[in-house]
């Protein structure tokens, strides 16, 4: 094979375990071999479409083998997938497909009004070129109508680009992290290093393939070893119990609030969990208690820490430390360095509080279209994470705090400034902020602290109504606190964001 990226994977697999059970969706099973057929069909109708080497195809649409196909059958045509975030706002999905110059939009039936309404908003000029197939009979025809006997040997390098994946970054506008095949090859091969996944591993993929860990951490590696993923449009704590009962899982990934909510349910007591091995958990910290709640039913927590421009691993704790280095991120993926620096870059001395800095073949080479961006992410190197943490005498490193003043809500990233550019276009706002306050079942929700233009009487929940539609619901403040006068700033004019935090961060 000339083609030595992702998009060979189902072929190579097909060849070893053809008969197989790759993926499980509504009682519906694919075999690696179903899955190799309908890929190259898939890539020769996508090809007989126009689409070239180096297109960017967008896939809108919960978890489904369509998915997993489109972004196999890119990587077939040495295209470039973009996954988009069905939570996104039509605006915001709008503007990557015109970012990325997407040229064509798979989309679920579920997400037509969205699809339709983000088309719409993106420029004409990509407008006019987005062709988009819904998954159902159209998407059925295209791949029935396509030979999937020749393989199409299109040459792809590890170093070619696979996949451009969007992370909003705190001047607001999301960037598109350009992830190559070597990129996120690499980054399986961490976690099949550092994880015991088996042939036989059966995963329970409810975490959004939209997102980096349920597609890089969890589905990708599965599927290079040969195992079986049971895929799910949305996450449910009863149902995920019954699927974990009847078939077997033996592998999934969840943020805190996801386990939390299955350690919630009546039934999780007597709950069969025998099956399960590797529980893998990001996003956030595992609260200490529910390390404990998990332990009581015989299972430990492999805990991780990373970010979209990684692939995402960069540090893990393994089921083994996950009591004695509660709280701790780990130690560094196999083939992934980790250091932690002062600002000069000099090593932080054990129990230093540093920036984090990753380096490894899995970490991207830069952001789409934004070439000074992407230069100013890296120091001789190593990808700055922006985030702060310490080392450990033993090497386990706990991150300390956000330097970027994420906040995560739920799993979900909310980049305060994203939020507080959408506030700042209310005509009676005149400054404005965001934090993240505590909340019991998503960890921590948006906050918005407003200074009102004055003579204006400014209605919070008016505040909120005006950013539906605009922001996903995870990034809209779940509460607004009107400030009396201007916010805390340093002399520089930035704002004070611990200061702001104590006077209006109370739950």
């Amino acid at each position: 094979m000339r083609n030595q990226g992702i998009g060979s994977w189902p072929a190579r697999r097909a060849r070893k375990t053809p008969h197989r059970t790759a993926f499980l969706h509504d009682g519906t099973a694919t075999s690696y071999a179903t899955l190799h057929t309908r890929t190259t069909r898939l890539a020769r109708a996508l090809r007989a479409t126009g689409v070239r080497r180096g297109d960017r195809i967008a896939y809108l649409g919960p978890n489904h083998p369509a998915f997993l196909e489109t972004f196999f059958a890119a990587g077939a045509l040495g295209a470039v997938f973009v996954p988009l975030n069905t939570r996104l706002a039509a605006p915001e999905i709008g503007h990557q497909l015109t970012d990325s110059g997407a040229r064509t939009l798979i989309s679920a039936p579920s997400c037509a009004a969205l699809a339709t309404a983000a088309t719409t908003a993106t420029t004409a000029a990509v407008h006019t070129s987005v062709e988009v197939i819904e998954v159902g009979p159209a998407y059925e025809e295209l791949i029935a109508g396509a030979d999937g006997a020749a393989p199409l040997d299109e040459p792809v390098t590890g170093e070619d680009l696979c996949l451009i994946m969007y992370t909003s970054g705190t001047t607001g506008r999301p960037k598109g992290a350009m992830l190559s095949h070597a990129n996120i090859t690499w980054n399986a091969v961490n976690v099949l290093v550092d994880t015991d996944l088996t042939t036989d591993a059966t995963a329970l993929v409810s975490a959004p393939l939209f997102h980096t860990a349920g597609l890089n951490m969890l589905t990708l590696p599965v599927l290079l070893k040969g195992g079986t993923c049971v895929l799910t449009a949305s996450f449910d704590p009863d149902a995920t119990l019954d699927l974990i009962e009847r078939h077997g899982i033996t592998v999934m990934f969840g943020v805190p609030t996801m386990y939390e909510q299955i350690a919630r349910r009546p039934r999780w007591p007597q709950a069969d969990l025998s099956s399960l091995r590797v529980l893998m958990c990001g996003g956030a910290p595992v609260p200490a208690p529910l390390i404990a709640a998990y332990a009581q039913r015989g299972l430990a927590f492999q805990q991780g820490y990373g970010m979209t421009e990684s692939s995402p691993g960069a540090l893990y704790l393994d089921a083994e430390h996950a009591v004695s280095k509660a709280g701790s991120a780990g130690v560094p993926h196999f083939f992934t360095d980790v250091r932690v620096v002062r600002p000069d870059l000099t090593p932080a001395g054990t129990g230093e509080t540093g920036e984090v800095l990753v380096s490894g073949p899995h970490v991207m080479s830069g952001y789409w279209g934004l070439p000074e961006e992407g230069a100013a992410a890296f120091a001789d190197g190593w990808f700055r994470t922006g985030d702060a943490a310490q080392v450990d005498a033993d090497g386990y490193v706990t991150i300390a705090d956000r330097l970027k003043d994420m906040i995560i809500s739920g799993g979900e990233n909310v980049y305060p400034a994203e939020v507080e550019n959408a506030l700042l276009a209310h005509p009676d706002i005149v400054e404005c902020a965001v934090i993240g306050v505590p909340d019991e079942k998503w960890g921590e929700v948006p906050r918005a602290v407003v200074v009102a233009r004055e003579g204006s009487a400014l209605d919070p929940d008016e505040v909120i109504a005006a950013l539906r539609g605009r922001l996903a619901k995870y990034k809209i403040p779940k509460s607004v606190v009107i400030a009396g006068e201007a916010l805390p700033r340093t002399a520089s004019g930035k704002l004070l964001k611990p200061e702001l935090r104590r006077l209006h961060g109370a739950r």
